[in-house]
């Protein structure tokens, strides 16, 4: 009885560590997967590779997340959406705000969504990627600058938020950053800025 009793008492408990073990290497493997898309092209990275490095096999690997397809997908969907996260904490109609998180974001990670998108051509997992990228990205242009868009519509308006989705995308940032050579405060000045112009114009 009494030996029974401590079964059923411990039982949950080992569930309960052999999921947080699960989880743990579930993570891991995303770490990794991440980490080596971001730094290869996408025909560059094999499973094998991400297996070793994250210290289980690639029959792990397969077995968590069903193919190479469905575990780059997964790795970006999580960092996309704690990015993603992080951008709607900025208030709706804080332009300073707004630049400030969508550049911070790409200071973070603008270095992996630019070389996805130098892949989106030729991968159509890679497009797929992109595409809901580029749908999060207008939807947070579109709720946070809604005071600058609301007044308008027809052509005005999507021209005002075409406006807003391209000052605040990668390419914007990586223009300002990298090619000119601004610093970040520089950066999110001309931003700012430019932003602010839109804004004034009728």
């Amino acid at each position: 009885m009494i030996a029974e009793a401590v079964s059923r008492h411990s039982r949950p408990y080992r569930m309960g560590a052999r999921a947080e073990a699960a989880r743990a290497t579930g993570d891991r493997i995303l770490d990794v997967a991440l980490e080596l898309f971001t730094g290869k092209p996408y025909d560059d990275v094999s499973l094998e590779e991400i297996a070793a490095k994250a210290k289980v096999t690639k029959r792990t690997v397969l077995r968590r997340f069903g193919s190479k397809e469905s575990l780059f997908l997964a790795a970006n969907e999580r960092v996309g959406l704690e990015e993603m996260r992080r951008r709607y904490e900025a208030p709706i109609g804080d332009v300073r705000a707004a630049v400030s998180v969508v550049i911070e974001s790409y200071e973070r990670f603008g270095a992996n969504r630019l070389r996805v998108l130098a892949q989106e051509d030729r991968i159509p997992v890679v497009a797929h990627d992109v595409a809901i990228g580029r749908r999060l990205h207008g939807s947070w242009a579109r709720r946070t600058f809604a005071p600058l868009i609301t007044p308008l519509t027809g052509p005005a308006r999507r021209r005002r938020i075409a406006g807003l989705v391209a000052l605040t995308d990668v390419y914007m940032w990586k223009l300002l950053r990298r090619d000119l050579g601004l610093t970040r405060a520089d950066t999110e000045r001309v931003l700012v800025d430019l932003i602010e112009k839109l804004e004034g114009e009728g």
